[in-house]
């Protein structure tokens, strides 16, 4: 047995071994919330996915016909992969970090060690776990609608992920300010529904008119989701660079805002 010595005696954990072990228990649990509920986390967008396309793409896309030059539902599978995952990213992040305010366990993160900017990325890190197994299991789905080709992989991979960290920061940001679960609800079903309809999920932007197009080209979801796209199947409604800039530039931008607020206890210590 342990004396109180030899206790007193034990040299400390290194400062930076506890912070890596409250990131990592941050993320574990995050992973486990998902895995074990996964029938309100993952299937929901699988079964909706697999309902958009066999009605998009199979009912109505032989009466559009190709788009981009391609065969309709390869054309859409790009963009309802990617709005799976910037929805679940969101929802992971502001329905767990809510669910930490409300259930009253947030106050020990709060005195815990661990700067904020850990815990705003530990959050974050658990949506990105989120938002890759839903892509994953949609991309699945569309493979069983159509085949997809992979032209530039790196593009694909840097895309997702921008995307999906933006969506769980501004989830975060949400759950930062929310004091009902109506708040919670507000920002998904009023504002990230329709951006992402006009984001260049279903159709090309090319086909609008002159004044759609110049609305179109303000929404960021149309910049991430032909991005993602421009990595499948080589072809994008918008400048690639300009779309990394911007999803690069969102990503910052939002972390910065998270632990700024963060650090002011908004919404956490009022």
């Amino acid at each position: 047995m342990t004396t109180l010595a030899e206790s007193a005696a034990a040299p400390p954990l290194h400062l930076g071994l506890v912070r890596w072990i409250g990131f990592r228990t941050i993320v574990l649990r995050e992973y486990q919330r998902i895995i074990r509920i996964w029938t309100q986390t993952i299937l929901p967008s699988a079964v909706t996915q697999a309902l958009y396309f066999a009605i998009f793409g199979g009912l109505l896309g032989s009466r559009v016909g190709p788009m981009g030059g391609f065969g309709y539902m390869e054309y859409i599978a790009p963009g309802l992969i990617m709005m799976s995952v910037n929805i679940n990213s969101y929802s992971n992040v502001v329905s767990s970090f809510y669910g930490a305010k409300w259930g009253k366990h947030l106050e020990e993160l709060l005195v815990s060690p661990l700067p904020s900017w850990l815990i705003v990325s530990g959050y974050v890190a658990g949506g990105l776990v989120r938002g890759l197994l839903v892509g994953l299991a949609v991309t699945g789905v569309s493979l069983l609608f159509t085949h997809l080709h992979v032209h530039h992989p790196l593009v694909i991979v840097g895309a997702v992920i921008l995307t999906s960290t933006t969506f769980a920061l501004g989830g975060f940001l949400n759950a930062l300010f929310a004091k009902n679960f109506d708040q919670v609800n507000i920002i998904p079903t009023f504002v990230l529904t329709p951006l992402n309809y006009f984001g260049g999920v279903f159709y090309s932007v090319a086909l609008l008119p002159h004044w759609a197009q110049t609305i179109s080209y303000f929404n960021p979801i149309l910049y991430m989701i032909n991005a993602f796209r421009y990595g499948f199947l080589g072809v994008s409604d918008v400048d690639v660079g300009a779309a990394f800039a911007i999803m690069g530039g969102a990503v910052v931008a939002l972390f910065t805002a998270a632990i700024v607020l963060m650090e002011r206890g908004a919404g956490i210590r009022e």
